[in-house]
């Protein structure tokens, strides 16, 4: 039996892309060394003095170990085309233990990765291509009504049509005039550096060989259709089965798969069709968005935790902010994460890297302790929060180096 696994191939002065290569010789795979670059001690010399700082500065010069903790979210982000054979190849040598797939379809009824099924406008270069003019919205310059806009779907193409995009790093100048300029929107703290020749897009089936090569775990998460279901003749059932199906056809164990949804009927189809991987099914409880909701008020919760449990819920996935509050100008777990560890359910959050500098309160995913957040080395503050007080059993990030310092050096698997 032969392996898979990449190997950087030579594409001009200073350039090496990944490819991937099937070796005919019965030889185990060499993991690449895991390293995380100067990011982590970045942040913790921003850190106040104190044992958390003491404890993590301890482990500088130790290896830092591959660990389940630390969960590339789209791969690596921050700095590559998310979804792309770069993006996730970084995040496996960060030491990103579990790496992601968001599913969604093409045309066709092909499974992808993609975040959104409507997002090749910001996540490709198919605007810059003929496939342009299959989006289900073409491209208006923000003369028409201040705003540029678009909407390129997988299902707008197919696999073939999709296969020929280039990946580049998530992002949109609505102010742009052209379709370059719309093209051109990433963030400053981001960088498209490692954009320059594009990301390598990939299909499900592909994400599987590639993280299995590179000795990680799956984290799927089947993305709601943009397109009404069901759509000719592709029912949700058998969307979701249709993920499952891929993972058994490449005989990966079920426990080395957690399938995620928010849409919990996804979660309760698996338990019951599926129920090897229903164990590990996370429902990435978006309820926080219904009126009222407010995580330290069981009162206002679509769902209590003990009924998730009762259903044959084992695993939760709110993002970061829903599980921390404010007590006395410190950071603890909220009530939300209180009674879901009391209910024995498990808990991953989402999502670290993703806020930008945190000099300001940390926005979106920071809001519920958006008081006391005045600096970017706090983000180790609240990792050790998560992690030793709310007990969450993995964190997803944008650039997962940061995440598995912490774990490496906690000793956390």
């Amino acid at each position: 039996m032969g392996y898979i696994r990449l190997h950087p191939v030579w594409r001009g002065p200073n350039v090496f892309k990944p490819i991937l290569l099937v070796l005919t010789v019965a030889t185990p795979v060499i993991a690449d060394p895991i390293t995380t670059g100067p990011r982590p001690l970045y942040l913790i010399d921003l850190l106040e003095p104190g044992l958390l700082k003491n404890k993590l500065m301890s482990c500088a010069n130790d290896p830092v170990k591959r660990t389940n903790f630390s969960i590339g979210h789209r791969g690596a982000p921050m700095q590559f085309p998310e979804h792309t054979v770069e993006s996730n190849v970084a995040a496996s040598r960060m030491g990103a233990g579990i790496l992601e797939c968001d599913v969604t379809f093409t045309s066709d009824k092909q499974l992808v990765c993609r975040h959104a099924q409507n997002d090749l406008h910001t996540t490709t270069d198919i605007l810059a291509t003929n496939l342009a003019a299959k989006c289900t919205v073409g491209f208006t310059s923000a003369e028409h009504d201040g705003r540029a806009n678009a909407e390129c779907r997988t299902s707008d193409i197919t696999l073939a049509e999709f296969k020929a995009l280039t990946g580049k790093m998530d992002a949109a100048n609505v102010k742009a005039l052209t379709i370059k300029e719309y093209m051109d929107g990433t963030a400053g703290w981001r960088t498209d550096l490692y954009a320059a020749d594009g990301g390598e897009l990939m299909t499900h089936a592909e994400s599987i060989t590639l993280f299995k090569s590179l000795g990680t775990k799956f984290m799927p998460e089947l993305k709601s259709a943009a397109v009404k279901m069901p759509y000719d003749g592709f029912t949700q059932e058998d969307y979701a089965q249709k993920m499952i199906d891929e993972y058994k056809s490449a005989n990966i164990p079920a426990s080395d798969v957690w399938a995620q949804s928010f849409n919990l009927d996804d979660i309760l189809y698996w338990i019951k069709n599926e129920p090897e991987f229903g164990k590990q099914a996370v429902y990435l409880d978006g309820s926080f968005r219904a009126s009222g909701w407010n995580s330290n008020n069981p009162d206002t919760w679509v769902h209590q935790m003990n009924d998730l449990k009762a259903m044959g819920v084992n695993y939760l996935a709110p993002p970061i902010w829903v599980l921390l509050k404010l007590e006395d100008g410190n950071i603890v777990p909220s009530e939300y994460a209180v009674k879901a560890r009391e209910a024995g359910l498990k808990i991953i959050t989402w999502t670290m890297e993703r806020s930008g500098p945190l000099q300001s309160g940390g926005g979106w995913y920071y809001q519920s302790i958006r008081d006391v957040i005045n600096s970017d080395g706090m983000m180790y503050q609240v990792i050790d929060v998560l992690a030793q007080d709310v007990g969450v059993t993995g964190i997803f990030s944008d650039w997962p180096a940061t995440v598995s310092y912490y774990a490496s050096c906690m000793g956390l698997e």
